[in-house]
């Protein structure tokens, strides 16, 4: 059974990579074209869910939060999408888009260490 970028979702995840946050663009700089050792996909599908960015090789899981993010129905819904992704034994890293705004270095040397 597929998980991964179901057909249906594909518009919703180009209309997300074309309509990306600052820090989602600050953050695709630092990690694409295997920056990192690795290869990043960006508003990929896993399920019915989108993600900020994933390294399937890894099988890491990379979410970068806005303020919409701290509300009491988003956290339960990100909990739940976080509980999905461990069963298939997927690591999720969250990120504030506040981290990514002051202390890039921090959160790809928090990346660069799970990577290894």
């Amino acid at each position: 059974m597929k998980i991964n970028n179901i057909s249906k979702f594909y518009s919703r995840r180009k209309n997300l990579r074309n309509n990306s946050t600052p820090q989602e663009i600050i953050m695709w700089s630092r990690i694409k074209n295997y920056q990192l050792g690795y290869k990043f996909r960006r508003q990929h599908s896993i399920g019915t869910y989108i993600v900020d960015f994933y390294c399937p090789l890894k099988k890491l899981i990379i979410e970068l939060d806005g303020s919409q993010h701290f509300e009491e129905e988003a956290e339960k819904y990100d909990n739940n999408r976080t509980k999905f992704f461990e069963e298939l034994n997927i690591k999720v890293l969250r990120f504030t888009n506040s981290d990514v705004n002051v202390n890039m270095e921090g959160v790809l040397l928090k990346i660069e260490s799970e990577l290894q």
